[in-house]
């Protein structure tokens, strides 16, 4: 990963040595939404440099700053330095003197702190020797892009954005029309997990400003909010012209363009684009704005939707518990073991195929690679040879037309020794990365259909390629270095410019063959994950939707429940004995519910909130899964809510759900509808350990038939510990609270046999007796249905 940007000034010495600018993870002087918190912040940090503070501020005669006579006078350096710094707060800044890169201020915190150098009056520092790998480490504890993320948006809350990895000098751009949920804007947070996100302050409402702070917040590594007020996202005309002047993305296979075709508003995703642009521009990294590739990001589109809540409570990349990887479908799905197939896994677990045949194809694969114990560890043995392709090809573009660097005095030779060093390791990736393919290829290991799967280019013209690039460079470099009768002055550099260029006319076919390797570590992953499991594994069964979407599974287990191990995802195996299902066009979860009391959202408003967004989005082919509705309000009104919400879904959606509830009456309410199965998680009571003659409630994590006949509140209260003595007057109030409660919920407690579906189908029987005049074919169809229905039911039930 390119961490260090190089960028030309002038030092108190009148050289001209590279400036280490990296943009970095501050603490939270650098992460505040307001301008006005960040300098309050920034001011309080300073408190190891007491001669900043406003207090203690003295020239050299001990003079205040009100004093007619201060000196302000400031050494070439400092005066450079400054000048420099005021531009690039939100960075690191190497400053070098002499032959030391040196830290001040903010910055020399963050070397004592990550780097732990030792702190002296004026700063930290280190010698240019040790500049690369300082970087290293900076870069190794996230204070670098992964992804940078500029948003944009208009009144119609539709959302342009453009974010940037800048390692593989690839933007993304798209739009995601959002409700007042902001769900997919949710989505986008999670599925990209931007290490910062730039806004413009004026152009994001403070809804949307609240979104991103909770999204912010999730996960281990913490995003940074970059309010930038002084870049234009506003006129995408203005913006279209600059990118055309300027020669912007003239290195992508298409027009940049093109990217846009699909967007819901061209104009706002350019603003988020300029954003962008903007930024870059500022922190002089022109090469991703020459070399970089435009590409279109779809958050939803052909894939099976999950919004952003949901990412979350199904805890998919980060726990809710200290918000690290452990117990993570990603943590369980990852044996990956290069780094473009970790992307690649994370990419595939967010846009989920909603396509049969597509599906099928990848677990054709994946049968191969179990079926044939033996293709696992070759194609193993080939991957962990392969260094981050992806991004070491991104660094090589970067470097086109960029030679003009290499006249720097006293780094030219530096630069030039870490180009050829990168394209070496590129091309040697490349080379094991195309054996793998040639081994797949000439051995049919079911395997084969992995050429279904993704598209391969011809390996005997890739071979021959790469066995030209290896001989150039053995011939004019040495094992990745300069040969010793070379210098910046010789033909080094003009030998790399030309066999780069050469290079970078086959970029297509590089990156399909990155592409291809990436999807064999990422299948061979999911057998890994499927011969490695506790219990039984089976290959899902997609079937065509016929009249009502299926979701049948036998012997389902939770890996978690038995090790350090998760569910399933489509295209992989999935922990059961049977799985038999039609394919869901999107996943929502709303599981518990805590207050936002920062921005005044009760628990009970947090969860209709999100509830509101699955009414709004569910059709027939999603899947729901509800827990604990109608909490943080009076058991009444919550019972209403939840009665309400697992109706209108059951009959008027009618789509698959899992609806999880400690309202006993509600489960009677349904007992008898024939579309409702019940279901609770079985226990069982056994004698105490310290032999008081006292039974303990054990948890089997078994899915039983049947309503479950207690809650089992008082027991779960004994085991986190509240006083017997309390328990027991619990006990007391609970009964005489059973003994007055059915008779508020008469109702529900009389209808096990006749269920509200019944109610309604008796309503519309009713309704149809009375009407005037001829029956029309609606009526009939309606009357057969209900007949059908009914003939149906009580048969069953006989």
């Amino acid at each position: 990963m390119q961490a260090a940007i190089p960028c030309q000034a002038v030092n108190a010495n009148n050289q001209c040595p590279p400036l280490w600018a990296l943009n970095k993870k501050m603490k939270s002087a650098h992460c505040s939404i307001e301008r006005k918190d960040h300098d309050e912040m920034a001011d309080s940090a300073r408190s190891k440099f007491e001669w900043q503070n406003p207090s203690a501020i003295r020239d050299a005669n001990r003079r205040r700053p009100n004093d007619p006579l201060y000196d302000e006078k400031m050494s070439t350096s400092q005066k450079q330095y400054w000048n420099i710094k005021c531009k690039y707060m939100d960075v690191v800044l190497f400053f070098k003197v002499g032959i030391f890169y040196e830290l001040y201020e903010l910055d020399a915190e963050i070397g004592q702190k990550e780097l732990d150098w030792k702190m002296t009056v004026s700063g930290v520092g280190i010698s240019e020797s040790g500049i690369d790998d300082a970087v290293d480490k900076l870069v190794a504890r996230g204070l670098s892009w992964n992804f940078q993320v500029t948003l944009a948006s208009n009144s119609s809350q539709v959302y342009g954005f453009a974010f940037l990895d800048y390692a593989a000098l690839k933007i993304w751009v798209g739009s995601v029309q959002d409700d007042d949920s902001s769900a997919a804007l949710g989505a986008l947070l999670m599925q990209v997990s931007p290490r910062e996100l730039i806004y413009e302050t004026s152009g994001i409402s403070k809804e949307t400003q609240r979104t991103i702070r909770k999204y912010a917040s999730a996960g281990s590594v913490k995003m940074q909010l970059t309010p930038l007020s002084g870049i234009d996202f506003s006129d995408a005309s203005q913006i279209r012209m600059l990118i055309h002047s300027k020669g912007f993305f003239n290195a992508s296979t298409e027009s940049w363009l093109s990217a846009l075709d699909c967007a819901v508003n061209r104009d706002v995703v350019i603003c988020a684009l300029g954003g962008l642009i903007g930024h870059l521009t500022r922190l002089m990294l022109h090469d991703a704005l020459k070399n970089g590739e435009v590409l279109p990001y779809h958050v939803y589109k052909t894939c099976l939707r999950m919004d952003g809540q949901t990412l979350v409570n199904l805890e998919i990349f980060s726990n809710n518990f200290n918000g690290g990887s452990s117990v993570t479908l990603y943590k369980h799905l990852n044996h990956c073991v290069t780094a473009s197939g970790k992307r690649l896994l994370r990419r595939w677990i967010c846009h989920r195929l909603k396509d049969i045949d597509a599906i099928n194809k990848r677990l054709d694969v994946v049968e191969g690679f179990i079926q044939n114990c033996g293709l696992g560890p070759t194609a193993l043995g080939y991957l962990r040879k392969i260094p981050d392709l992806e991004r070491l090809l991104g660094q090589v573009r970067s470097i086109v037309g960029l030679s003009s660097l290499l006249q720097l005095p006293f780094i030219g030779e530096k630069i030039l020794k870490r180009r050829i060093k990168t394209f070496t390791m590129l091309i040697n990736g490349l080379r094991n990365g195309i054996d793998l393919l040639s081994d797949l290829q000439r051995a049919d290991h079911g395997v084969l259909a992995l050429y279904k799967v993704v598209e391969i280019p011809s390996l005997s013209c890739l071979c021959e390629l790469i066995h030209t690039f290896e001989e150039r460079i053995r011939n004019e470099f040495s094992c990745g270095q300069l040969r010793k009768d070379s210098d910046v002055d010789d033909n080094g550099a003009n030998n790399l410019a030309r066999l780069v260029e050469f290079f970078i006319g086959k970029a297509s076919e590089w990156s399909l063959v990155i592409n291809a390797v990436s999807t064999i570590d990422v299948l061979r992953s999911f057998a890994a994950m499927t011969l490695s499991s506790f219990g039984a594994m089976c290959r899902p069964q997609v079937l065509l939707k016929d009249d009502v979407p299926i979701l049948r599974m036998k012997g389902l287990w939770h890996l978690y429940a038995f090790a350090e191990n998760a569910n399933g995802l489509l295209g992989c195996y999935v922990p059961c004995t049977s799985c038999e299902l039609t394919l869901a066009d999107s996943i929502f979860m709303r599981l518990g519910a805590t207050d936002r009391i920062m921005s005044g959202e009760s628990t009970f408003l947090v969860e209709c909130t999100e509830t509101a967004s699955v009414l709004q989005n569910a059709t027939v082919d999603s899947l729901v899964l509800l827990d604990e509705l109608g909490r943080g309000t009076s058991t009444f009104d919550g019972y209403a809510i939840a009665y309400a919400v697992f109706r209108h879904l059951l009959e008027r959606v009618r789509c698959r759900q899992l609806f999880a509830t400690h309202y006993h009456s509600l489960t009677k309410e349904f007992a008898s509808h024939p579309h409702v199965s019940l279901q609770h998680m079985a226990c069982m009571f056994k004698p105490s350990s310290n032999g008081n003659g006292q039974k303990e409630l054990t948890f089997l994590y078994r899915l039983t038939s049947g309503a479950c006949p207690e809650s089992y509140g008082l027991q779960v209260a004994t085991m986190a510990g509240i006083p017997k003595s309390i328990v027991e007057k619990a006990s007391v109030a609970g009964r005489v609270m059973r003994s007055k409660i059915p008779g508020n919920f008469k109702s529900s407690e009389q209808r096990a046999e006749f269920s509200t579906l019944h109610e309604e189908w008796l309503r519309e029987a009713l309704s149809v007796s009375v009407m005037d005049g001829l029956l029309d074919d609606d009526i009939m169809d309606t009357l057969v249905c209900i007949r059908q229905e009914l003939k149906a039911h009580f048969r069953k039930a006989r």
